[in-house]
């Protein structure tokens, strides 16, 4: 139990602190409106990662043609994250912040995630085997690795809003609008790759 409880952590802090969209906009709905917003978006991965998980199992044990299906979700994923990035490059001044539009921050990571081909990609050849290794060790092995693997991954992100919720009040003005900015290219170029993932899993160009 110990093994997969050690293997939960190192995969939960090295998918939490890694580069991607979800991470990108934690850092960006915090900025954008506060440490709650950030931490909706941190959450996140617990609404959609079991549907997830039973869906790519299901898939995998009556498709072959699994690679198509995520190339598609890849596509969408990026068409969403594009939108995202342009919303962060256009944002409103500090002072509009407080408006009584409701940022609709865990809808906005739901939808990151879900439209993301990471996760499925992650259950496809790390997370199902480990998962199928544990269950057949017992229950509590695969709680164990379930456990500490989301409680480091959700954890670390809602630190990270934390940090950057703290440190807002050094982003004013010009330098808040151009810390948005940057955010979003980022966020651009995120769906850039999500884009080029989707035609390599489609099999349309090959680099």
């Amino acid at each position: 139990m110990t093994e997969f409880f050690t293997i939960g952590i190192v995969l939960g802090l090295s998918a939490g602190f890694a580069p991607g969209p979800l991470l990108a906009l934690v850092i960006s709905e915090t900025l954008q409106h506060d440490i709650r917003s950030g931490i909706k978006v941190a959450l996140s991965p617990i609404f959609t990662d079991l549907p997830i998980i039973i869906v790519t199992l299901a898939v995998l044990s009556k498709l072959s043609d699994f690679q198509h299906i995520l190339g598609i979700i890849s596509l969408i994923g990026g068409c969403v994250i594009l939108f995202m990035g342009y919303e962060s490059m256009n944002p409103e001044s500090p002072e509009s912040e407080f408006s009584d539009t409701k940022p609709n921050s865990l809808a906005k990571g739901i939808l990151a995630n879900a439209l993301s081909p990471h996760p499925y990609l992650f259950w496809f050849s790390v997370g199902g085997p480990i998962m199928s290794r544990a269950i057949n060790l017992n229950v509590k092995a695969s709680i164990a690795f379930i456990g500490s693997f989301y409680v480091l991954l959700v954890g670390s992100k809602m630190l990270l809003a934390v940090l950057v919720g703290r440190s807002k009040s050094f982003l004013n003005g010009t330098w808040y609008i151009y810390t948005m900015r940057l955010l979003g290219l980022a966020l651009c170029i995120l769906a850039l790759l999500l884009f080029r993932d989707g035609l390599k899993l489609l099999g349309i160009i090959n680099f």
